[in-house]
């Protein structure tokens, strides 16, 4: 038995060392060490002592022998690397050098540094822009009739398209000496988020010019005269711009854009120039039906070779005023019935010159990657902000309903099925806002989170699709209904949109998230894979060899932590937290470790074949992506003062994440590429088991009783979302009935014992109220206050009805009017 302890004391020894990091020499030394002590005091045979010391010093030896091991060992595998490793092209090369690596470095590291994510800034606002919130977004929201401008108009009313542009919301990402308002990357995501939150088409509206598209490019890449002349018109309303990407056969695939532009001789203003002869053919494009000026990618090329040797230049990027010749443009798609302008746009032999490039001529060719770049950006902000928005509007619009309606003499809302719907609004409406805020700030914190801007555009998105999905089954018939007392119809058939757009949720989940992240934020993958690509060989092995021994320290590493983390539960961790968010930070780390360690085995087995194994690679992706919303949860949390009243969405959110990622692991082990591997994997994953459980039903209960309830945690989930008490206005009428029937529900309950008790005897012909009145049960106050609080609630669950002729098509009541007036 002390043997065995003493062998099992080596095991651990090893497994601490290599989780500490301890480094090649200094764990062999300390290895040597313990079996020195083993060997003089232990109780272990001499023989199995001789083979544990020959073992260790057929190992340690070589290793620490750094010209044999770089000879013998980095010098075959970095020739083998070089050979086996699949060419990159110059789009994914551009995709994997755009963006930062931010906090998604920590959770592939496998040890995530939790103090550093505390010492993030907390994103605020400044006095202008909570200024700016308050008073022209607000107004812009109140003045926003969702029926009138999806159903009646097709459009924005022309005095909202007119209040956007004189309040400036064009140009809210444009810096103030160029007439902008110049607001932080926090700022325009709780702007998006307000508009959103009311209205989908009047998010969509604003958002676009303030995301990918010309102004963002100008700022980054384009000239100095380029800014000066269009940075003040789009800041003011005078140019409304779009950016025209996607083809008809060239959606994801960005390579087989078949959009060209030929270098060419042209006449420009009475002389003969070098040019681009520009042809193409785009669709989805946002703004396009309105648009004043076009941003354009396409591919260029120079056969005549007028600017230099090389023929194909690569993507591109131009700027184009609409009403330029060949230009077609003015069509609209008709995308699930939202009223936001999208159509296609065409050109045919349209001939500009060289300076209409943004960033001028320097810039051809280098189109995708300023792309990638500003996409990042623009994901990061204007997908997460609309999608929480809609995500906060179903918590606001849900809770108050399900505690307004009625059935069986209780509120809907307590009953367990709604509950757990509601639970599932209000859980992932706290985790969008956490992700949100936490990525924005990024932004300003000047980073480009290229791996990151993808999850949140993809889980943001699909979460907000779930809360659509649950608040409509709250309402039943309340929700099917369309007409303009349905506050939720529209979002509900839009959906989608948010789920296909700048990258649509399948590939973005299958190919993006993790196909990027691994390379990208790997701290060794990358630099392994640059350096087999120089011409250097005998300096490359050198650096090689340096960055594989590491590698293979940190593989080694994460996966003792995984089995020293997951022996213990994590439970000796020391991490930040308090006694409520203490064990999530433990858990999250040990995930990380698991996580890191069958990302490396994976792409060790599989090398590039893994991004064609897309099931694979989306839940290593899930994996990552959970990862980073619940780091995002856990620091909201923090930043606004842990307040009691708010952990059941806290622990809602965390309990459905860390089980989510408990799941994808498990599905990995069962596909992993060698099935054996996958058995011989789960001790060290699951040591103990599977033992994370989704929310529990009393956590459930405690997140919709508070998004049922005003108060203090309500209001911090629904911060920033717009909230009418008028009771003209369709949201506002169910906001001020709330309020009226949390003052009655009391009344309500008196009425319902008086008449099991026989005090209120009621025939239904009379007036129920007075009776209760003569019969002392109620006050004539309090039976004014039931009275009116019954009409309210009456006018919350009506529905819309039409006439029959208002119910045929625009084209058939011109005929029927036409019939009858025959």
């Amino acid at each position: 038995m002390l043997t065995l302890l003493w062998l099992i004391g080596l095991l651990l020894c090893i497994a601490a060392l290599a989780w500490r990091r301890s480094g090649l020499l200094n764990g062999s030394i300390a290895t040597g060490g313990f079996l020195l002590i083993m060997t003089l005091f232990g109780s272990l045979h001499w023989f199995p002592t001789l083979l544990l010391w020959a073992l260790f010093l057929g190992i340690a030896i070589p290793l620490n022998l750094t010209q044999w091991r770089r000879t013998s060992i980095s010098t075959p595998l970095f020739n083998w690397f070089r050979k086996t490793l699949p060419e990159i092209s110059r789009t994914e090369q551009e995709a994997l050098d755009a963006g930062t690596v931010w906090w998604d470095g920590e959770l592939f590291s496998g040890n995530p540094d939790w103090h550093r994510l505390h010492a993030f800034p907390k994103p605020q606002l400044s006095d202008e822009e909570k200024a700016f919130l308050d008073g022209p977004v607000e107004d812009l929201c109140r003045m926003a009739n969702e029926w009138q401008i999806t159903t009646e108009q097709q459009d924005l009313p022309e005095e909202l398209w007119q209040f956007i542009r004189s309040n400036g919301f064009f140009g809210l990402i444009i810096p103030r000496e160029y007439g902008g308002k110049g607001f932080s990357a926090y700022a325009h995501s709780q702007i998006a988020m307000k508009l959103s939150s009311r209205s989908g088409d009047l998010g969509s509206t604003v958002m676009v010019p303030n995301s990918l598209g010309p102004a963002e490019l100008l700022l980054h890449y384009g000239t100095e005269q380029q800014k000066q002349h269009y940075l003040p018109r789009l800041a003011s309303g005078e140019e409304i711009p779009c950016f025209a990407l996607t083809s008809p056969d060239a959606g994801s695939d960005a390579g087989a854009m078949p959009d060209t532009g030929i270098v060419c001789k042209g006449q420009w203003q009475g002389e003969e120039v070098i040019g681009l002869r520009l042809n193409w053919e785009k669709r989805y494009i946002t703004l396009g039906p309105v648009a004043t000026l076009l941003g354009l990618a396409f591919k260029a090329y120079d056969p005549d070779h007028l600017l230099g040797e090389q023929e194909d230049l690569g993507i591109s990027l131009a700027l184009i005023p609409t009403d330029t010749p060949g230009v077609e443009i003015g069509r609209r798609h008709f995308p699930l019935n939202a009223a936001f302008m999208n159509g296609p746009n065409s050109g045919k032999d349209v001939f500009i010159p060289l300076d209409w490039l943004i960033g001028g001529q320097a810039m051809l060719g280098q189109g995708w990657k300023m792309l990638m770049n500003c996409l990042s950006v623009g994901r990061s902000i204007s997908l997460p902000a609309g999608s929480t928005g809609g995500a906060k509007m179903a918590s606001m619009t849900s809770g108050a309903y399900a505690r307004i309606r009625r059935q069986f003499n209780l509120p809907i809302g307590e009953f367990e099925g709604i509950q757990e719907a509601l639970a599932r609004i209000g859980g992932n409406t706290y985790v969008m806002n956490a992700a949100r805020s936490m990525t924005a700030g990024a932004v300003d914190l000047g980073e480009k989170p290229a791996v990151l801007s993808a999850v949140v555009k993809y889980h943001l998105t699909e979460r907000m699709r779930q809360c659509i999905n649950d608040a409509m089954d709250i309402h039943g018939g309340k929700g099917i209904c369309l007409g303009p007392k349905n506050y939720l119809g529209r979002a509900y058939q839009a959906a989608p949109i948010s789920i296909t757009v700048e990258g649509a949720n399948i590939l973005t989940r299958s190919m993006m998230i993790f196909g990027q992240g691994a390379i990208r934020c790997h701290p060794y993958l990358l630099r392994e894979m640059q350096l087999t690509r120089e011409s250097d060989s005998a300096k490359a092995i050198e650096q090689f060899d340096q960055l594989l021994f590491e590698h293979i320290g940190y593989s080694l590493g994460n996966a003792a932590g995984s089995l020293l983390l997951g022996l213990t539960d994590a439970r000796l961790l020391k991490t930040p937290g308090n006694a409520e968010t203490r064990r999530y930070y433990q858990q999250l780390t040990r995930l990380s470790a698991a996580f890191a360690t069958l990302s490396d085995l994976c792409m060790l087995m599989l090398g590039g074949e893994l991004k064609r194994r897309e099931r694979l690679s989306a839940r290593l992706g899930d994996i990552l992506s959970h990862l980073y919303l619940g780091s995002a949860t856990l620091k909201y949390y923090q930043d606004h003062g842990c307040p009691d009243e708010d952990l059941p969405f806290l622990r809602w959110g965390m309990d459905d994440l860390l089980v989510r990622i408990q799941q994808a692991m498990h599905e990995i082990l069962l596909n992993f590429p060698d099935r054996r591997i996958g058995i011989a994997l789960r001790p060290l994953i699951f040591p103990l088991g599977r033992h994370l459980r989704p929310p529990s039903d009393r956590t459930c209960a405690e997140v919709a009783r508070r998004l049922m309830t005003p108060g203090a945690a309500r209001d911090r989930l629904l911060d920033g979302c717009y909230r009418s008490q008028d009771p003209d206005d369709v949201t506002g009428l169910l906001n001020s009935t709330l309020e009226l029937v949390m003052q009655a529900d009391p009344l309500e309950n008196r009425l319902n014992k008086a008449r099991a008790t026989g005090e209120l005897a009621h025939d239904s012909q009379a007036d129920e109220l007075a009776v209760a009145v003569e019969a002392g049960v109620l006050s004539e106050q309090e039976a004014e206050l039931l009275k009116r609080t019954r009409e309210a609630r009456r006018a919350v669950i009506m529905v819309d009805d039409f006439a029959a002729e208002d119910m045929q098509p625009a084209s058939g009541r011109k005929r029927s009017s036409k019939r009858k007036a025959n």
